[in-house]
This record gives C-alpha cells, structure tokens and sequence, in this order.
C-alpha cells in the first residue's frame, strides 16, 4: 500500500474517531430492533401496506418476507433519469420472482443543471443536494424497510440520495444507474461552436443545433462531468452492482443489471450476510472515492460534495486530503474536458473497472473494504458485466492493457504522475483548481484582476472588448452564502477566446465551475466566500494576482499593511434581495443563511 495513502487515511480515522463512534452507536441502536412490520403498531402497518397486492401483504406480515424500499428521482425532464420510468415495475417484478417484496418509499427532486445553467434557477442547484437529502429521509421515515435501492444519477441527486440513506446507515443499500446517452456530437466540436457564439462568428440557430446534436437521447451527458464521475465514485465505493455505470439505458445488460441489484440488495439484508451502508462507508471507502476522482480528473463539484458525504457518516475530510493524495494517485484517463473522448469511448477502453484494477494494484486504494456485493472486496469491482442467454449478469476479468491509451492508460504508464486536482492557499483564502486539461504553459499565471460580481458582468465586458489583455478575472459574491453558489459555465467561451489570443488569462471565484472548466486555469470555491468576510472581498481591479497551481498559490501581490487595511467590499443590498427573490429562491433564504463554507460541504443541517 503506497504511504501517502495510507497516512491520509490514518490521519481521517483519528480526526473523525469520536463522530464516527457516535455515528456506529447509532446505527447499531437502529440495527438491534425488530424488523419495522413487527415492531409498529397494527394501524401503522395496516396503512403501510393498504395499496399493497394481496399475496404482497401476506408476504411482508405472515411470511416476514424481505421489504425493500425504492427512493426514485424519476422525471422526465432530466435525460439520464427519464429511463428510470419503468425501473420499479422491473424492480417489483424481480423480488417477487425471489419471494420479496418492494414499494416506492419517495420520490426526490432532480433538477438538470444543464437546463437552468446561467438563470436564476441555477441558484437552487446546490441546495437541491441537501434536499433531496431531505426527501430521502422522508422517503425511509416509513421505517418498514429491510433495505433501499437509490434510483439516482446527476449531478446533485447522487450526493443528495448518499447523504439520505446515510442518516439511516442501518440499511443496506445498492445504487442503481441508468447509464449514458449514445455519442452525439463530439464534446470538442460542441466547445467549438459555443466560442464561435461568444466571438458571436455564428448565431443562436447554429448553437441550438449543436447543442441538439450533442444532447440529443435518453441517459446521461456524455462528458465526464459531476455526473458521470458520480458513477464512477459510487463504483469505487462498491455501491453499484459491479460495472453498472456505463452501459446504456437501452442495452439488454441494462435490465439485467437492475434485476441483478435487487438480488445483490438481497445479499446482503440483516437475515443474510447484513452490510449496512453505514459500516460500508467508512474513512477507507471515502478515500477510495477520492482516489478514482483524482485518477480521472473528474469533477470539482466533488470536493464540496464528498465532504458533505463522509460527514453524514461521522467521517471529517478536507481539502488538504484531497491535495495530499493529488501528489501520488497517477491520473489514468483522459475524457472530456480532460481529454477529446466521451464516456462511451471510456467505456470501451476499459471503464471505471479498468481504473480500479489498476489502482488496486499500484495500492493506491483500499482493496479489503466491505461493498454491496456479499464476502467480496473492492477487487469484485474491477471486472466486467455480460448479459447470458438466461438473462442474468456474469463477469469476467478485464483486459490486462487498455482498449485506447488515448483515453485510458495503466498505473505503470499514467498520462501524469499526480492527479487533476490541486489545492491554492494565500492571501485571498483557499481554492482549488483543476489542471488535468490545462495545458502546462498556463499552470502559472500573474496579471492584473478585473473585478466583477455577475457572470453576465463579465460577459458585457467581453463583448465590449474589455478584456483583451493578460487578466486575472474575478468574479466573487458568488458562494453559497451570498446565492447559493451556482456553476458559472457561461464564463468558459469567452476566457477559452482570449486564451486562445495567446494572452494570459485565469478565474478566480467564489463560485462554482462543475466539471467543465476545461483548459482555463480557474482558482474556484474560493474559501471563505466574499459575503462571510473572505478576503476575496479586499481585491481591488488592479491588484496582480498570482494564480500558480506549481507552487500552490493563490495571492493578490499586495504589500501586506496595505492588504490588512483595506475595508472588505461589500455586495448591494438591493443585489442581496434580486438573489433571494423569485422562481422559489425566498423558499432557500433558510439554507443561504445557515450553510456552511465550500470546504464544510456547503451543508446546511447543522
């Protein structure tokens, strides 16, 4: 096992020892009752399963039969969650055919980012998380279920569903994926449409086509942004039937794959080999989780997200471990923005399985781990799944090299021998950025800030020819505080535009950028954000800022007296109320005043 590894995960189990302790008392309180139809009253059980066929009731009460519950964030304005229409009628089809039965305990929000990107909906976006959180534990409130299966996917839904089912870490559970939309338009030609529309070289007619191409079916977005790399953590985790990830909605596996969940769920329930989810995710789940997000370049998103996971299981991780295992995970695939390939191409080069037997063997992750599937480790991960002519799943060894070294190479081979993402500290606070897909001339950038506390300011100022210059821009009044920390997407044609002009250009902000922030050096999540008082608040148009993700600096080359005597701007009053009103923002103003700093989650339930 590589050292580093195993420090930052001995270092996690002491930080997090007393509320990990509480966290297990918990859940072996909850474990040691009765069954939920033995130990409620005979009216909460008779309303329970009131709806339920007759031969079902019979099952849960006289029988004792398994219970599952089912948390769906089924609709079909989301195009990787729309497949999941027909999921619990293959659900309830398959325990019944093994003596089981199965209910839909809730329903959770799902929103699509990719809809409300650059409009005031995106400010729901984060706190969508904890609500769907929310929605999950409502969902199992019921308190029948022997076990759950989390209908989830996007990019907040995944996080949101962990999150819930971990304040009921007495259950078992296994995800369930739907997998990703067929290639459409390739990610790259995509991009270069969007900076000809920023250049304003096409019109919106050209863009939507594009854009249609590229979205264009049922399942998930092809690139590898917080979506796709929820999958592939989730597959890290063990929480998935094994290889589940990426294989499409309409695939024959697919169905299999679902059926064979609700066998694997089955596994592992109290009266069989009992794995709660509680116990599963422990300090060396997380860091296996943290692991593959650095070997794939996957999304920042994550480094908001995780933390607020491993905190609902009694475990504390912070920036600083994802940095420390940065320097030694090698970083293993290239999918764009990180690389000109989609996940199907990832898929077929070898896939998150690939990814993990590689890791696995270079000990850079923990192989002795408990997972969904029953008496097997990590390992039961690095394979891959076949439909057989009976319809069940099998698997089978993957290929010792990569189908594409193009798109996926092996720990002995990397693309890079440290992983994609890096954290900044200085004077302005601390960030993180992602530089799997910046190019090595643009690590290090100094230059003047220009200041702006709206993406649609600094597109103004772009299309006014403003910016044509070296520049550190930066846009803060942006975290989750100030309105709720959007992803700033529309700021990433036009910095991509002027770097393409050969200037010096960087982000900085207190923002969010997802996935996609490509091949512009951008110092995101600033921590702590400009409206609790972080001195992002002190930069003043001007100031050269130094953005160096070699070194590890984030710093406005101020002299220090001056700096500590600056005033901290301050955001408009009458910008605080356009943040909080309207399209259901005043329903959040709760969760905008209690939540925590990017770098504590963003949580807001403590």
């Amino acid at each position: 096992m590589n050292k580093t590894l195993l420090d930052v995960t001995a270092r996690i189990r002491a930080r997090s020892a007393a509320p990990r302790e509480r966290y297990l008392d918990l859940i072996e309180r909850l474990a040691g009752r009765q069954r939920g139809v033995q130990r409620l009253g005979c009216a909460n059980v008779a309303h329970a399963v009131a709806a339920m066929p007759a031969n079902d009731k019979l099952r849960i009460v006289a029988e004792k039969a398994p219970h599952l519950g089912i948390v769906t964030a089924y609709n079909d304005m989301l195009s990787a969650h729309q497949p999941y229409e027909d999921y619990p009628a293959i659900i309830r089809d398959e325990v019944h055919r093994l003596g089981a039965t199965a209910q839909v305990a809730g329903g959770v929000p799902a929103m699509c980012d990719g809809v409300t990107q650059g409009t005031p909906g995106m400010e729901l976006s984060l706190f969508s998380r904890d609500t769907i959180a929310m929605g999950t534990a409502v969902a199992l409130s019921h308190d029948v279920f022997d076990a759950a299966l989390l209908l989830g996917i996007c990019d907040k839904i995944v996080p949101g569903l962990l999150i819930g089912a971990l304040h009921f870490g007495h259950l078992p559970c296994v995800f369930v994926p739907a997998g990703p939309m067929s290639s459409g338009l390739s990610n790259n030609d995509k991009a270069k449409v969007r900076e000809l529309y920023a250049q304003g070289k096409v019109g919106r007619d050209e863009l939507l086509q594009a854009e249609s191409q590229a979205y264009h079916g049922a399942g998930t977005c092809t690139f590898y942004g917080t979506a796709n790399s929820n999958q592939m953590l989730l597959e890290a985790m063990g929480l998935h039937v094994p290889g589940a990830a990426f294989v499409h909605p309409h695939d024959g596996l697919r169905e299999a794959l679902t059926r064979h969940a609700v066998r694997q769920v089955l596994e592992i329930i109290p009266q069989r080999r009992y794995t709660p989810i509680g116990r599963m995710v422990d300090e060396r789940c997380i860091v296996n989780a943290m692991a593959a997000l650095l070997a794939t370049g996957g999304s920042t998103n994550h480094l908001i997200h995780w933390v607020a996971v491993a905190r609902s299981a009694g475990i504390l991780i912070d920036w600083s471990d994802f940095s420390d295992l940065s320097a030694v995970v090698p970083l293993l695939s290239r999918v764009y923005p990180n690389g000109s390939a989609d996940v199907n191409q990832f898929q077929a080069a070898g896939g998150p399985g690939f990814v993990i037997r590689e890791l696995l063997g270079a000990g850079l992750m923990h192989g002795d781990v408990l997972t969904s599937v029953a008496d097997q480790g990590l390992s039961a991960f690095a394979r891959l799944p076949h439909r057989a002519e009976d319809g069940s799943v099998t698997w089978t060894d993957i290929a010792a090299k990569s189908n594409d070294e193009a798109v996926v190479r092996t720990a002995a081979a990397p693309f890079s021998p440290t992983g994609g993402l890096k954290l900044l500290a200085g004077n302005l606070g601390r960030a993180v950025i992602k530089v799997s897909a910046v190019p090595e001339d643009r690590h290090s950038i100094e230059a003047p800030a220009r200041i702006f506390e709206s993406q649609e300011a600094m597109q103004a100022a772009f299309k006014a020819g403003e910016l044509e210059r070296d520049v550190v821009v930066v846009v803060r009044f942006q975290g989750p505080q100030a309105n709720g920390m959007p992803e700033l997407h529309k700021l990433t044609p036009p910095l991509a535009v002027l770097q393409g002009k050969g200037f010096k250009v960087a982000l900085v902000t207190d923002g969010r950028m997802s996935g996609a922030s490509g091949k512009v050096p951008a110092a995101i999540h600033v921590s702590p954000e400009a409206l609790a008082g972080g001195p992002l608040a002190r930069l003043r148009d001007g100031d050269l800022v130094r953005v160096c993700a070699n070194s590890g600096e984030l710093t406005a080359l101020v002299p220090a007296a001056e700096w500590d005597a600056r005033p901290l701007a301050r955001i408009t009053d009458d910008a605080i109320e356009e943040n909080g009103a309207g399209l259901g923002r005043e329903l959040f103003a709760g969760m905008r005043r209690n939540v925590a700093s990017a770098e504590e989650g963003a949580i807001t339930w403590l």
